[in-house]
């Protein structure tokens, strides 16, 4: 007969270590009872389904948000990097959105399309520049100016 739990074989007529009172019967059920809960807790913890706003696309901190009636622009700001994203403020349908980023000095940078729920992430090296970025979402539109200088 071969032990699993301790990993070698067991002779013919003999028995598993242990004691014989079955205090290990009673700690593998009082394990259990305490995992069993830690496990269902950290289930709801890491999976409630994330909303719009909860989490972001971008990295770093949020610089500006602009609003307007279809939806908003976000901006984020790290230490080297800006990024933009546009979300429209009642998603489902698809619809024509953009979102533009450019650093001053540098190129835009766009992403367009036809989106349910959000345009971008767009990103533009960002360090010790200002930037300015465009949203729009369904013909209606918002835009920043030169920010983060």
């Amino acid at each position: 007969m071969f032990d699993r739990a301790a990993g070698f074989r067991i002779p013919q007529g003999q028995k598993r270590p242990g004691r014989a009172d079955g205090t290990a019967a009673v700690r593998s059920v009082v394990a259990r009872l305490l995992v069993l809960p830690l496990v269902a807790g950290l289930g709801l913890v890491l999976g409630a389904p994330a909303t719009a706003g909860a989490a972001s696309v971008c990295s770093g901190r949020p610089a500006k948000t602009v609003t307007f009636s279809t939806g908003e622009l976000r901006v984020y700001k790290s230490r080297t990097h800006a990024c933009a994203v546009t979300v429209a403020k009642k998603p489902g349908k698809r619809r024509a959105m953009s979102v533009t980023l450019q650093a001053r000095g540098g190129r835009v940078v766009s992403d367009s399309g036809s989106y349910t729920k959000m345009a971008g992430p767009v990103t533009v090296n960002a360090l010790n520049r200002c930037v300015r970025a465009t949203g729009s979402v369904a013909g209606k539109s918002a835009a920043t100016g030169w920010i983060l200088c």
